[in-house]
């Protein structure tokens, strides 16, 4: 099964922990493949100066099983770019969506949410709107839920953060079943909150 994050300008350093999670993965799933996706091959720019390489172009990217959306606070950007959004409705026509954090406010611009429920990040620093609100008024058309994880089928949708550990694990259990997912957990030794 082969894995896409996708990167833009301002993506929160802690979603790539799903990548992370990934790699511990292929430990128990070797046929686990992963790769990170952009406008263009080349490094970009992670909020508060971190910077990664993408591994292939949205041009050059080989079709994938699993595309990442993650939050951040270039979401807002990423929003309003039509190469982003085009590239993920293209996606989505094969493959399966996830977003981590305010990656389903770009789901949501995309169209991809359309009558469907979703989740994403709740807590936020004053005076900031907790995205979840944000993503309930903008988008009168998806259902709106405070949940960890919102299961539609093909897109999956995740709430704060950290909560990009327990959606990856939720997938390689839904994918792969339970046994997998709890093994992949426990050589990581991470137990959910």
């Amino acid at each position: 099964m082969k894995f896409g994050l996708l990167l833009y300008p301002g993506v929160e350093p802690i979603d790539l922990a799903t990548v992370g999670v990934l790699s511990m993965a292929r430990r128990v799933l070797p046929q686990i493949e992963y790769l990170t996706v952009a406008n263009k091959a080349e490094t970009v720019p992670m909020n508060n100066g971190l910077r990664v390489m993408a591994d292939v172009s949205f041009a050059d990217a080989p079709q994938l099983d699993v595309i990442i959306v993650p939050g951040g606070p270039g979401w807002v950007k990423a929003c309003e770019d039509k190469t982003i959004l085009d590239y993920l409705s293209r996606t989505a026509e094969h493959a399966r969506i996830l977003s981590v954090c305010t990656g389903a406010m770009i789901l949501a611009a995309a169209g991809l949410l359309d009558g469907k429920t979703a989740t994403t990040k709740v807590e936020v620093l004053a005076p900031e709107d907790p995205p979840l609100d944000v993503l309930t008024k903008r988008y009168a058309y998806i259902k709106t839920r405070h949940a960890l994880i919102v299961d539609e089928g093909q897109i999956v949708t995740g709430g704060g953060v950290t909560l990009g550990i327990d959606t990856i694990l939720y997938i390689i259990e839904r994918e792969f079943g339970a046994h997998e997912a709890n093994e992949v957990a426990r050589i990581m030794e991470y137990q959910a909150a």
